[in-house]
């Protein structure tokens, strides 16, 4: 136990330092949103990757998915990779930079704002952020309970509060500085923390070899018929696996949090290198989450289950039974491996939430004549409110079990998602994408994510999974946007040729970099 307290504090007492020390950079809004437009490399790539994998990842979906699918879930972790990190960085990681910065845009809604020339657009998205980032910011404290449950035997809701004022402290005092410094270091940790966890698991069932060679044994009703289901290349149901990669993958491409950090970055160079650390660190994280997770079934006998064979106390029972006999210390380290997913993905939406709400909401339209300070003043105050909403939800979730709400969690990636990621990404590469195309991506991706909600058993079967459902919104928003742009009014062309000025101004680069006229 005396372990388990120190390597807390001094992981505590780390994250403090680090938002007092950046204080100087965060003075004004550029500063305290987008840390002037200055973040390197490492430090973005991290944030990136750090935002993207929390507990909800290690704990929820590393259990569900692994018990669901077996080792073919890996898969998941593979298109986060891939898809989510690397397709992401090279599709959108330039033009969001110089786009957003030719517009003086600092956040989505403001992006969507002034490529499409519409106010309403700006506050309909900051609407729809509102709605669904809350909830999904309530889920980060899932899965918290039984690790902290079986390292400390301590109530959840003391955790909840731990967690939500330490964030809290170090994102009001330092901004977008102290996010991206702090995720670096607890992506260092959760790096090293998983390759030792992967590493302890496997040893304590024989080994790699082993592991597999149990887990083609193993069956349950649904698999009968498939020996070896559970091991094998695609798993029992590569359809919903098939939806789970694409939820989660290409669905990063419309998280107001994750195409925010694209707006930071510093230099081209960054770019480049951001792509590959930020590729390499989905690729050890995710990939190591679900891989883990694909062995869960191993420790069956471990969990109470019911006659479907589903796990009595959720799948989020089933990590920490895989972890629940490693050694103090390596529990300790798993301890803060999910905190930092967890308080990294925290810092990045509560500032995401409170940058949007201010800018693109209370500015110009509620509180007239907002000078710097006092947008600084305004988010800082936003960020205490959005993290004990947060608070709040999780703890009445926890404690009275309210159904609602954990749908709500449920569905807030897919309604994000489903709504941004089409009308962003033609944004930035479609001069004719018209207003009228971006309203029905944000109804459909939205309103079809809310009725799923309510009216479930309405949908066919194979969209009636929040998931599944999710991963249709993204698909027919890319359909739904370049459709109705053919049949609705052309952009005003000002606007277009404004916004699309960033990509024809003349750079002088060196000769490494391209081999320009020899004739010269």
């Amino acid at each position: 136990m005396a372990i388990k307290v120190l390597l807390l504090l001094l992981f505590f007492a780390l994250m403090l330092g680090v938002g007092l020390y950046c204080r100087r950079h965060s003075t004004d809004v550029n500063g305290f949103v987008l840390g002037g437009r200055s973040v390197g490399p490492w430090l973005t790539a991290f944030a990136y990757g750090t935002s993207y994998f929390s507990a909800v990842i290690f704990v929820g979906y590393a259990g569900q998915f692994g018990w669901k699918y077996g080792l073919s879930a890996t898969w998941v972790g593979l298109g986060n990779a891939f898809i989510g990190s690397l397709m992401a960085w090279a599709i959108l990681g330039r033009r969001t930079r110089l786009m957003s910065q030719q517009l003086d845009s600092r956040t989505m809604p403001e992006f969507f704002g002034r490529r499409y020339g519409s106010k309403a657009l700006k506050i309909g998205a900051s609407a729809i952020i509102f709605v669904f980032l809350i909830p999904y910011t309530a889920s980060l404290y899932n899965g918290l309970s039984r690790l902290f449950g079986m390292a400390f035997n301590i109530d959840y809701t003391v955790c909840i509060v731990i967690m939500a004022l330490l964030t809290g402290v170090y994102v009001i005092a330092g901004g977008y500085m102290a996010t991206a410094i702090n995720d670096f270091i607890q992506g260092l940790i959760m790096l090293g923390g998983i390759v030792a966890v992967i590493a302890a698991v496997l040893n304590s069932n024989g080994g790699f070899m082993e592991s597999y060679r149990q887990m083609m044994q193993v069956t349950d009703e649904t698999t009968a018929n498939m020996p070896g289901a559970f091991a094998s290349f695609f798993g029992p149901d590569p359809f919903n696996l098939l939806c789970v990669v694409i939820l989660t993958s290409l669905g990063t491409w419309g998280l107001p949090q994750m195409v925010q950090k694209f707006y930071a970055i510093k230099t081209e160079q960054s770019i480049s290198k951001g792509t590959i650390i930020s590729t390499f660190f989905a690729l050890v994280v995710a990939g190591g989450c679900y891989f883990l997770g694909g062995f869960g079934r191993l420790y069956a006998s471990q969990i109470e289950l019911t006659a479907s064979g589903v796990p009595v106390r959720g799948y989020d029972d089933i990590i920490p039974t895989m972890l629940q006999n490693l050694s103090p210390t390596l529990i300790g380290v798993i301890v803060i491996l999910v905190l930092s997913a967890s308080m990294s993905t925290l810092s990045s939406l509560v500032l995401a939430s409170s940058s949007t709400l201010t800018l693109d909401f209370l500015k110009d339209n509620i509180i007239k004549d907002m000078d710097e300070k006092k947008q600084v003043l305004v988010m800082r105050l936003l960020i205490v409110v959005f993290i004990l909403i947060s608070v709040i939800l999780a703890i009445i979730q926890y404690r009275q079990n309210v159904t609602f709400i954990a749908q709500l969690m449920g569905v807030s990636w897919g309604a994000l998602a489903g709504a941004f990621l089409a009308p962003f990404l033609y944004g930035l590469y479609m001069k004719r994408t018209s207003k009228a195309s971006v309203w029905a991506s944000f109804i459909f991706g939205a309103g079809i994510m809310v009725v799923n909600l309510f009216a479930r058993n309405a949908f066919p079967v194979w969209l009636q999974s929040p998931i599944n459902c999710g991963a249709f919104a993204m698909i027919a928003g890319l359909i739904i946007v370049p459709v109705v742009s053919l049949f609705t009014p052309k952009p005003d062309s000002s606007i277009v040729d404004d916004a699309f000025a960033c990509y024809d101004k003349d750079v002088v680069v060196k000769a490494r970099e391209a081999l320009g006229d020899a004739r010269k």
